[in-house]
């Protein structure tokens, strides 16, 4: 049975949907002013993985991921996510364009970096300027049960009100870390430190990109309220599965929480919360203002491929924080070209592989189908599922099988292997300059010059070069 570390009881579960078979998921999706970073793609990593496994169990899955294209204010990064400025505003200034050709141009480009990960897509990726009503409607409906209030600068629920009426405000987080963030001057109009805003009126002198008329006043969601609003409507008021990045625990999950139950009555909103740790960069944080916060762009730029960066991911449990450093990234490469050499061996033997259903039985001291899937039941352990293709390429098992059993791995591993073991070797233009150098360097008789670029392109490329009477071979990534 499948099991789930469940933020909301910081505890594992056996994973039981709501309906027989059938699962609900929501992850929170980016907010599309800039572009997405690897720390951001190793949680959209996290909602691929838990989705695909979900798949290979047999559940019928209903996938949705937000795009966050409005009410998003840079005081999320002080502590208070209802001051500051929107930051597809803020970025509309910066480049000089309008916020909806800010969210227009991110949101292609992230959807681009999207498939290049090979995530599955979801049904629907809802943005909150396509559902301004729903969020409205939401609102009204908290306005009329008494958990919401007007000041001057926008409506705002009420959490002790929700308190009072027998809810528990705060569960995914100590109720210390949710309050007005220490770097910021409090809003006294507020009746509690912990309220936050679901609809913000826009500046009186100030004509914003992004604003709509409401029974309230011209202005635009919080950013908490689109999830409930939208989660809802196409999850229905209760689901199963919510995942995010470990930096929403505090504020935006519990606020998405209190808002949809004091909504509905019902509880849990949602039924397991599954959060992804941070990812490092060189042991410390990742930050635009420290310079590393590196993007699928810098990635590719230096090289890499995209599968490297996936199968970086999957060398870490998502509950434990990874360490991201080229160095790293340099052994994923190396791994996952490894993968690709044998695959492509053991295709030319797929025919003398015996059906899968057989390797149960026929050798259970080799890999058994059976761990690998205990591997992924037990909280989505990629770490030891990965273990498992590897002693499944090193074990003495029939070439054919293991070229049929890897394939039905990557059904959740997701690293597009059967597409590469089609593909013939690509070079770079780097790659291929060496190669040239090399060549010049074996005509001008300059040995020591030829081993060392072959030793380079072994190490920086995993490329290994021989020397046949038909000049140059290559074999590699």
């Amino acid at each position: 049975m499948l099991k789930i570390y469940n933020t909301l009881n910081r505890k594992i579960e056996d994973f039981k949907p709501i309906k027989d078979k059938q699962v609900g998921v929501y992850t929170c999706g980016p907010t599309v002013y800039s572009y997405v970073t690897i720390g951001n793609f190793r949680t959209y990593t996290l909602g691929d993985i838990v989705v695909r496994t979900l798949k290979y169990l047999g559940y019928d899955v209903k996938y949705i991921m937000n795009i966050t294209d409005v009410g998003h204010l840079t005081g999320d990064n002080l502590g208070d996510a209802d001051i500051g400025e929107d930051r597809l505003e803020k970025a509309s200034k910066k480049e000089g364009k309008t916020a909806w050709e800010i969210a227009k141009f991110y949101t292609k480009d992230f959807l681009a970096g999207f498939d290049k990960l090979n995530f599955l897509r979801p049904e629907k990726f809802p943005k909150p300027t396509e559902h301004i009503q729903e969020q409205i409607d939401l609102i009204r409906k908290l306005e009329q049960k008494g958990f919401a209030y007007k000041i001057s600068d926008g409506i705002y629920f009420d959490t002790k009100t929700y308190e009072k009426a027998g809810f528990t405000y705060g569960e995914l987080s100590t109720l210390d870390q949710i309050k007005e963030g220490a770097r910021v001057t409090p809003n006294l109009e507020k009746r509690d430190p912990k309220d936050f805003a679901l609809w913000k009126f826009s500046p009186k002198k100030e004509k914003r990109h992004m604003e709509w008329d409401s029974p309230w006043g011209v202005g635009f969601p919080g950013w908490h309220i689109e999830c409930s609003a939208m989660g809802m409507k196409y999850l229905g008021e209760q689901f199963d599965i919510h995942i995010g990045g470990e930096d929403l625990k505090s504020t935006h999950h519990p606020n998405e929480i209190a808002q949809s139950q004091a909504a509905t009555g019902k509880v849990p909103f949602v039924k397991y919360w599954i959060h992804g740790a941070f990812l490092l960069v060189d042991g410390g944080r990742m930050g635009k203002s420290l310079g590393n916060a590196y993007t699928l762009h810098d990635i590719m730029k230096k090289d890499y491929d995209p599968m490297h960066l996936r199968y970086f991911y999957l060398t870490g449990h998502y509950r434990k924080q990874l360490n991201f450093t080229w160095e790293a990234l340099d052994a994923a490469r190396v791994a996952y070209e490894k993968i690709i050499d044998k695959i492509k061996e053991y295709k030319k033997y797929q025919q003398e592989g015996s059906k899968i259903e057989s390797y149960h039985s026929e050798n259970r001291s080799l890999i058994d189908q059976n761990r690998f899937v205990a591997a992924l039941e037990d909280d989505f352990n990629m770490p030891k599922a990965l273990s498992i293709l590897w002693e499944l390429i090193k074990s003495d098992e029939n070439k054919g099988r293991k070229y049929k059993m890897i394939l039905e791995f990557d059904r959740v591993f997701g690293l597009k292997l059967a597409e590469r073991s089609r593909e013939e070797l690509k070079l770079t233009s780097e790659v291929k300059r060496l190669l040239n150098a090399r060549l010049k360097a074996r005509e001008n008789k300059d040995w020591k010059q030829s081993d060392e670029i072959r030793i380079k392109l072994k190490k920086e490329y995993n490329i290994e070069v021989s020397d046949t009477e038909k000049g140059q071979e290559i074999k590699g990534s």
